[in-house]
């Protein structure tokens, strides 16, 4: 019985390492796509990526949500806010490393889990922890370095960070699983997609064509390198603690942020040094605050669930006849949950 968690985890552990490993490479893949420009290849990107979904949606026959889904305008509406601001994330995103702002592009990353607590705290009223607060502090400390170290503020980086954390924001309403919700997403950004390759193709300047059949499959392995990853999210998703994949974010601009100074050779100078040292600093509070917050909350449910049994235990001594099972604890109130959220 024990043996099959533990497959369960490695497996999603595996599969974790896989999503973020792709996902932090990823830069390596875009500059062989030249010279297509990245509007180019972010059409292809969407229409690839619809065609390569929908062939394993329809291999595992998953059709059901399709009618759901066009049965709640407000929820395809959400949808449609999701496909534009992903569009503007990978658009961004493909320029900055084509045109060698890799490191710049792994900020963005490294700083949007501090957007989306931002975020909660401006559009949800979420109240934040002091390590919180403290985290979001640095983080906007590390921005104005950064923009004196730039000569100008980071834009690459907030437009990646803010348009991710309003993706997940959406998602999360939204509610649809990573495949569905990418088939809706790119079905919806699909046409327009179409329809710019066709137009570039009656002006001339498409490179789909014209720079050879081995080009031509790179531009369509946008599809795979696009799902891939985020199938192995899913997997990983159900199988490890969202704790785990919390820590396993930051492989990507990780494994970015290396290939942006080691790869391609990208300047460092110690002001920006500084910049990224805050940001690292701000993360370091925020995942040691989700630990220790984690662990207390385990901690108060294994006491609760101790305490229920001690008190079976002793009914049944008391009364050897009643039989039963022992009652697992009560689930933490609400009360008690936000008490442990705000206990220093």
């Amino acid at each position: 019985m024990t043996g099959k968690p533990a497959a369960e985890r490695r497996i999603g552990l595996l599969n974790g390492f896989a999503a973020y490993g792709m996902w932090g490479l990823v830069p390596l893949f875009w500059p062989l796509l030249k010279p297509a420009g990245a509007v180019e290849i972010l059409a292809h990107r969407m229409v690839w990526s619809l065609v390569f979904v929908a062939a394993a949606l329809l291999a595992v026959r998953r059709w059901a949500w399709i009618g759901e889904l066009l049965r709640q305008p407000r929820k395809l509406a959400l949808v449609t806010v999701a496909a534009a601001v992903i569009t503007v994330n990978w658009g961004v995103y493909i320029w900055s490393v084509n045109s060698g702002h890799v490191v710049e592009a792994s900020l963005g990353y490294f700083i949007n889990p501090l957007v989306t607590i931002a975020m909660g705290v401006l559009l949800l009223k979420e109240r934040l922890r002091p390590a919180q607060w403290a985290a979001v502090g640095v983080g906007a400390l590390a921005v104005v370095v950064l923009t004196v170290g730039y000569g100008r503020p980071p834009w690459i980086s907030l437009c990646l960070a803010f348009s991710f954390a309003v993706y997940g924001l959406v998602k999360k309403k939204v509610n649809l699983g990573g495949v569905e919700s990418l088939a809706a997403e790119t079905a919806i950004q699909f046409l327009p997609a179409l329809c710019y390759l066709v137009w570039l193709s009656t002006q001339g300047d498409s490179t789909f064509a014209a720079e050879g059949a081995g080009h031509a499959l790179l531009l369509a392995a946008t599809g795979i390198v696009t799902a891939i990853p985020l199938v192995c999210f899913g997997a990983a998703a159900i199988r490890v603690p969202l704790s785990t994949l919390g820590l396993l974010q930051y492989l990507a601009p990780v494994f970015q942020f290396v290939l942006g100074i080691l790869y391609f050779k990208e300047a460092m100078p110690p002001e920006r040094w500084a910049g990224f040292a805050l940001v690292w600093l701000a993360l370091t509070l925020l995942t040691w605050d989700a630990l220790r917050t984690a662990r207390r909350a385990a901690r108060a449910l294994a006491g609760r669930t101790a305490a229920a049994r001690g008190t079976a235990a002793h009914e049944a001594a008391a009364d050897p006849g009643a039989g039963g099972s022992v009652p697992v604890a009560a689930p933490l109130s609400e009360a008690e949950a936000k008490a442990l959220e705000t206990k220093p």
